[in-house]
């Protein structure tokens, strides 16, 4: 008697992917009757990406809709060219993810941690140990790898979870907030790691991040989420804008000549921020330029340096949001 076979559907075929790593279009995802995400729109491209918004924004929730552990309840995600919940084992296999809490197992070795998660992600057992090895050398902890993670800091267990997201070479890999709990010096060298590893290895990151500093620093584009929506989306260029908003003026002066030149730009009818030495004047063309410098050579007032200021991050963040 002949056997049945199962074919599966399309939705559970991995697709080829294409240049959109990520692509959601007007995703809505709900808990019971409260709205985690209402309308969420964005293409995310080869690169690192940031994703930006405040605690509670969302953030995690889109991560996990996009490995497959929340079913999206209306609208539409693909991710490496298919749908993550149909399809979330074999997109899970491609991808890499450090979820934001730090609760790892404490009478565990990093190592045999790293080794497991590889195995689960479909590596042989000795293929996985020595990734594991390469991993936390990578990561700066070569020498830590035998110790149990509850003997670690913060520091080495963020180093750790980004070890395993890492460790079965993935297309790309999710890092919810990789710099929480980390001091000033911890958090530029996990910085300066992550885009090693993107640059160097061609794995592609999306950093998810309430800090508009560490997007702007080591991100290629953002998407900016608030009150459940997409606010703003593009590569940073795109969102600052290729256009100045104004230029910055340091002077060499006492209180009374950075008054006289204040004066002089305000009677021109320029708008003059003044943080004390430093002079914000508000435009969009050159002639704003031009009438920063000649308001300066007209008062006598010496120029310690004069540079066109552009849109921040945090500008577009502030603006987005209301």
């Amino acid at each position: 008697m002949a056997t049945a076979t199962t074919v599966p559907s399309t939705a559970d075929k991995i697709v080829p992917v294409t240049d959109s790593l990520v692509s959601a279009t007007n995703v809505v995802k709900r808990y019971g009757t409260f709205t985690a995400l209402s309308d969420v729109s964005f293409e995310i491209r080869h690169g690192i990406t940031g994703l930006l918004g405040a605690n509670g924004a969302g953030k995690t929730t889109m991560l996990g809709m996009i490995i497959g552990l929340h079913e999206v309840d209306s609208g539409s995600l693909r991710v490496l060219g298919s749908d993550p919940w149909n399809a979330g084992v074999a997109v899970r296999e491609r991808l890499g993810y450090s979820p934001e809490h730090h609760t790892l197992p404490g009478d565990l070795q990093a190592n045999d941690f790293v080794r497991h998660i590889a195995e689960l992600h479909g590596l042989p057992k000795a293929e996985a140990a020595t990734r594991a090895s390469d991993a936390l050398w990578l990561c700066g902890l070569g020498e830590e790898r035998f110790r149990p993670m509850g003997t670690m800091s913060t520091g080495q267990r963020q180093r750790v979870k980004l070890a395993q997201a890492i460790a079965h070479d993935p297309e790309m890999v999710l890092l919810d907030e990789p710099t929480d709990g980390l001091d000033p010096l911890q958090r530029d060298s996990m910085l300066d790691l992550i885009r090693h590893i993107a640059t160097e290895f061609g794995i592609d990151v999306i950093l998810s991040s309430h800090l508009l500093d560490e997007v702007e620093r080591v991100c290629d584009a953002a998407v900016i989420i608030g009150e459940g929506r997409t606010v703003a989306a593009g590569t940073l260029d795109e969102l600052r804008g290729t256009g100045t908003i104004g230029v910055v003026v340091e002077l060499d002066a006492d209180p009374t000549q950075i008054s006289s030149v204040v004066e002089r730009l305000r009677s021109s009818g320029a708008q003059v921020n003044v943080d004390g030495r430093r002079l914000v004047v508000e435009g969009d063309d050159d002639s704003v330029f031009d009438l920063a410098r000649d308001a300066c050579a007209a008062t006598g007032v010496g120029i310690a340096r004069l540079s066109r200021k552009r849109l921040s991050l945090e500008d577009v963040f502030i603006e987005s949001l209301g």
